[in-house]
């Protein structure tokens, strides 16, 4: 589905998304997929649409109810909500409606699921050398593995660092998060160390054609993501049994092993860019189950 539409009141929002807030294409798509999908349930059940004021909580929790009823997760749902909430709020905001529709409305509650991640002697069983080929793809896959542990970044974050974005004195990365926020990120001196001999090998041995980015193919092009996922999914099978093995299994296992190392939930909050602390709450579940696990091998009462 594109990211314009023909209805004026979508096409606003999105170019406040677009240009206003910042948002991804991909972000402003997925709102934009909500709302066409919503008008759409409107006018196919001949629910007004026009003037927007006319639009009711009632024909809202219709649709919300047909989503349900065909198996949408309560996830998903929650996300076209919260696509709601935003639309009619701007255009309260824009005077084109006095209250919004959404305040009725109630968000069916989701099952809490815990952050899947990989065990502390799995993730240093991970970067042995010879899991790793010697050529420039091995190079690269290892590369991607120790920044997604090392620093918990998304994958999105992980493909667009350039090498200026590596302060290779001051030990951190800048990083760009969603929402276009910047945050940094520290590192150690060893993984600066790999990054440098990196970039180094890469203009000693390619014809780079994405010069501006940092992690390359053998071709000397940006990373793309389906090869990123490749590259993780092959070496965590190596080491765990995790049913999913993707990038953010090692932001999980990065906050996780943070989290049980005692780290204040604040600064692992900071590292994330999560926006919201109970984001990051959710890492603190696995320390207390490991706490519980200590307490009935070692109490005498347990």
């Amino acid at each position: 589905m594109p990211e314009k539409s023909d209805i004026p009141e979508i096409k606003s929002f999105l170019d406040f998304l677009r240009h206003e807030k910042r948002y991804s294409p991909h972000t402003v798509l997925a709102y934009s997929t909500d709302l066409e999908q919503f008008f759409k349930y409107l006018v196919e059940n001949d629910y007004p649409v026009s003037p927007l004021g006319e639009i009711t909580a009632t024909y809202i929790r219709s649709w919300l109810a047909e989503l349900m009823e065909n198996r949408l997760t309560a996830k998903s749902v929650n996300r076209k909500i919260s696509t709601l909430q935003s639309f009619f709020r701007f255009h309260v905001k824009a005077g084109l409606i006095l209250v919004t529709p959404m305040e009725p409305v109630i968000a069916p509650k989701i099952a809490k699921r815990l952050p899947v991640f990989v065990e502390e002697n799995q993730a240093a069983v991970l970067f042995n050398e010879a899991s790793f080929s010697d050529d420039w793809e091995g190079r690269t896959e290892r590369m991607i593995l120790e920044l997604l542990y090392a620093t918990g970044m998304r994958l999105s974050e992980l493909i667009n660092i350039r090498e200026n974005q590596v302060d290779m004195k001051l030990l951190h990365i800048k990083v760009l998060g969603k929402g276009n926020k910047e945050r940094i990120i520290p590192i150690d001196a060893t993984m600066r160390d790999s990054i440098e001999v990196y970039i180094n090998r890469k203009w000693e041995q390619l014809d780079v054609v994405d010069k501006d980015f940092m992690l390359v193919n053998k071709k000397g092009k940006k990373l793309y993501p389906k090869f990123v996922y490749l590259v993780v999914k092959k070496h965590l099978a190596l080491v765990t049994t995790l049913k999913k093995k993707s990038p953010h299994v090692l932001r999980h296992t990065f906050a996780t092993h943070l989290t049980n190392q005692g780290a204040n939930l604040n600064a692992v909050k900071e590292l994330l860019g999560h926006s919201s602390l109970a984001s990051t709450q959710v890492y603190t579940h696995n320390t207390i189950e490991r706490l519980k696990e200590v307490y009935r091998k070692a109490h005498p009462k347990a």
